[in-house]
């Protein structure tokens, strides 16, 4: 049952969620990061958008068999057992909440710029706190708020990023371009090269999924909810990406602090730009982090239903796993606290580091997942009239996200590892813990049959 606090996501809504998630911070320098590589960086966008609708596909396809809060974590607990599952789990939820941590300082910069002053340690970590406790207060008012405010920031984020993008289309000049490879080596190498700082542009595109049991109709919305907000979130990165590229001088861009700035400075004049990106950053980092905090209490909530997360994250209100928001907002701010205090900047990079790795765990599974419905003929779980389709779809998304996970760099890939493999006492703890129930709960029946005997015996 559901009161005025709780209301179900439509596809409107979970499309937001998606695109939202989708599209941080990270937008307003992406220009400027791959201009280095020239604009076979575009080439490489064009094919990691296919390789993200592919995985979405894939998201949207699991989703009609097991419509359930936790998306990646239930599909490959079906498919593969309680170990593979916690181990999406686990991943998912410390990708979530680190990420989360990294989101809130990245706002701290944004306002400085909206607010100039003398910045101190104290003013930016109340920032960063603030960006991190808002969108966790609009978490404990139910998903009716959460919904609302991812909407309206999706909107508001979407309408200066897509204006710029199609305004910059009337002053593109194809001088400002640069060559088609700036780089040394070959064309491919700078196709592979670009693709690594874009690989982790698609992160967020399960966020339909994991939330699938508070969307209306997921059977349906949660595929095309993945879809729309995928294409949505290409549409700007793609159209803002090549604005930029025609507007602001190939030699300029690469060594901005502010593309898009400089790119409205170029079109408009004056200096007033750099004001607008700024309120369009920190719209757009609020409205990550609003969504994010939902994310990250998703799969441990799922996850503490089946016995694999402590009890606690099973709290729910309004809609809300509670526990799990207040769990991460608290492990974020502690690692915020960290960086700005202890002045440990390194350890917050590692931290940053292992997400990249951890968050393609989940997609992993999930896409071998889909191949093990396919290739086991498991008539109920795989629409069987789209075998070629489907497979060759999972395909391209396991091979998408192997792709993310070479991308991570050697030191992600190993510090990833054994963050992972630490998880793996916990999972023993929880599954011990579990066993122990199990065998209690059989064990009850028993001694409450024997008992009378042992009253009535001589």
């Amino acid at each position: 049952m559901h009161d005025r606090h709780t209301r179900r996501f439509g596809l409107g809504t979970a499309t937001a969620l998606v695109m939202g998630n989708i599209i941080g911070g990270g937008i307003f320098l992406l220009p400027a990061s791959v201009a280095p590589f020239g604009t076979v960086s575009l080439v490489a966008f064009g094919v990691l958008t296919l390789g993200a609708i592919a995985l979405a596909l894939v998201f949207g396809r699991l989703a009609q068999r097991h419509p359930d809060t936790g998306g990646p974590y239930v599909y490959a607990r079906e498919a593969f057992g309680d170990f593979a599952g916690f181990l999406s789990a686990w991943s998912y939820w410390t990708m979530a909440w680190v990420s989360n941590a990294a989101l809130a300082v990245a706002a701290v910069g944004y306002v400085h710029v909206l607010f100039p002053g003398h910045a101190s340690t104290g003013v930016d970590l109340t920032v960063a706190l603030a960006a991190l406790w808002l969108p966790a207060i609009s978490n404990f008012a139910g998903t009716r708020y959460v919904g609302a405010v991812q909407l309206v920031a999706t909107v508001l984020k979407f309408i200066p990023l897509l204006f710029i993008a199609i305004a910059g289309l009337f002053f593109f000049d194809a001088d400002n371009l640069g060559s088609f490879h700036a780089g040394g080596g070959s064309a491919l190498g700078g196709l592979s090269a670009a693709a690594a700082f874009l690989l982790y542009s698609y992160l967020g595109l399960e966020s339909a999924a994991m939330s699938a049991g508070e969307v209306r109709n997921p059977q349906r919305n949660v595929g095309r909810a993945t879809v729309l907000g995928v294409v949505g979130a290409a549409v700007v990165y793609l159209l803002g990406t090549v604005s930029v590229f025609g507007t602001v001088p190939h030699d300029k861009l690469v060594d901005s602090k502010a593309p898009f700035s400089d790119a409205i400075n170029v079109m408009f004049g004056g200096h007033w730009g750099g004001m607008l990106v700024a309120a369009a950053a920190v719209i757009s980092i609020v409205g990550a982090l609003n969504g994010w905090t939902l994310m990250s209490a998703q799969s441990p909530y799922a996850a503490a239903q089946d016995g694999l997360f402590p009890a606690a994250f099973q709290k729910k209100r309004r809609g809300v796993p509670t526990f799990g928001v207040l769990a991460s907002a608290i492990l974020a701010s502690a690692l915020t606290v960290i960086n700005y205090v202890s002045g440990a900047g390194g350890v917050f990079e590692i931290l940053v580091l292992i997400t990249t790795f951890s968050a393609t765990v989940p997609y992993l599974l999930a896409a071998a997942a889909q191949v093990y419905y396919l290739l086991t003929g498991r008539r109920d779980e795989v629409r069987t009239g789209r075998f070629a389709r489907d497979l060759i779809l999972a395909l391209v998304a396991f091979g998408f996200t192997f792709w993310l996970v070479a991308g991570a760099g050697y030191a992600a890939i190993y510090q990833g590892v054994l963050f992972l493999f630490a998880g793996i006492l916990v999972y023993a703890w929880m599954r011990a813990r579990r066993t122990v129930r199990e065998r209690e709960a059989a064990e009850a029946p028993a001694a409450a049959e024997e008992a009378p005997k042992g009253i009535l015996a001589p």
